[in-house]
């Protein structure tokens, strides 16, 4: 018998330790969600971080995603890229020569296109001028209205807290399994290591 305790122990320590490793980062990131509203243990007040936190959470990322990643002034150039302005240029081309066979449809042909070359040369001349003027008028109201951190922040904030759980738990799924898989290793050994000393020191 006090043969195989040596080896029971050099078995079991390190399983024991790896299921308390596991375990242990379980409850932890369980803790990180729940309880959703703040309940008293021993008189002490216990509540989830992200319960607890999440307006200021919210506001946050808000801000790091509009400082850091993208920002209003990102979003405005992509919209008004020159290859966007020919494009809609050549869109108010195209609409016009359709209107005009659509509304001018009884006309004589040479009428039609007076009325369709004179104004295409309109937009060929002013179009980049008015396209211009537009663009400023369009950045300076997105720059009023369109405020991407606290987009982010009253739609984060207006999640239930389970679908909000639900969403953190479903785009960082792999790396929560890899934070429980990794307490159990870790447990396994300081179990392992446990289990070598106890030998020793006998």
């Amino acid at each position: 018998m006090k043969e195989i305790l040596p080896i029971l122990q050099l078995v079991f320590m390190p399983l024991i330790g790896a299921f308390i490793g596991w375990q242990t980062n379980v409850l932890a990131i369980r803790l990180i969600f729940r309880p959703l509203k703040p309940v008293r243990i021993l008189g002490v007040e216990f509540q989830g971080l992200i319960p607890k936190r999440r307006r200021e959470l919210a506001k946050n990322i808000g801000e790091v995603l509009e400082r850091e990643i993208i920002c209003s002034d990102d979003i405005i150039n992509r919209l008004t890229a020159e290859e966007i302005k020919f494009q809609i240029l050549s869109r108010i081309k195209d609409i016009l020569e359709q209107k005009i066979n659509e509304k001018l449809l009884y006309l004589p042909n040479t009428f039609k296109a007076a009325v369709a070359n004179f104004l295409l040369d309109a937009v060929d001349r002013n179009g980049e001028i008015v396209y211009e003027e537009l663009k400023k008028d369009f950045t300076a109201k997105v720059k009023e209205k369109f405020k991407l951190g606290s987009m982010v922040e009253e739609k984060l904030n207006s999640l239930d807290l389970k679908q909000l759980e639900e969403l953190i738990v479903k785009l960082s799924k792999k790396e929560l399994r890899q934070i429980e898989l990794l307490g159990g290793v870790i447990g396994f050994f300081i179990g392992f290591v446990q289990a070598i000393f106890l030998h020793f020191a006998r």
